[in-house]
């Protein structure tokens, strides 16, 4: 990539953060606030992204939100 951090937009942050993550392989990913984006469209992208790369890869994702309409639709388990 050619471009500065600053000159990404917030799902391309995102997104390579992500990449950043899971660079080490990881066993378990935690993603603190990951759709924190306020485009609700990139939000349905990041989350479709964690999605396929917890069944690829088989991981455990910690997911940390405030949006109980997220954690309705992503979670396997909740803890509050």
């Amino acid at each position: 990539m050619k471009s500065y951090p600053h000159e990404m937009s917030g799902g391309q942050r995102q997104r390579v953060m992500i990449a950043m993550a899971l660079a080490n392989d990881p066993d378990i990913l935690i993603a603190d606030e990951p759709t924190t984006a306020p485009d609700v469209t990139i939000q349905a992208q990041i989350l479709m992204l964690l999605a396929e790369l917890q069944r690829k890869l088989g991981m455990a994702i910690v997911f940390i939100t405030h949006d109980l309409g997220i954690v309705r639709r992503f979670a396997d388990r909740v803890y509050v």
